[in-house]
């Protein structure tokens, strides 16, 4: 069915998404999470050298590795 306005198409992607994650084994949906914790390393790293170009790539590791201990974006 076609949704009706965007709340409709929200719970539809929602319902979808949960039918997807329930298929899914253990092992698939920890691979997803260290996958996207990759990815928000890899986006958290980029942000930083693009606000400190000065900074060495050892500094904006140990930036990131500080946020990432200490949960700060």
């Amino acid at each position: 069915m076609k949704p009706k306005n965007i709340e409709e198409y929200l719970e539809q992607a929602e319902e979808y998404r949960q039918s997807i994650f329930r298929k899914m084994t253990a092992k698939e949906k920890l691979d997803l999470s260290f996958s996207l914790y990759r990815t928000a390393w890899k986006l958290k790293r980029a942000a930083i050298k693009h606000a400190h170009p000065e900074w060495t790539d050892e500094q904006v590791e140990n930036k990131v590795k500080e946020i990432f201990l200490y949960a700060q974006s």
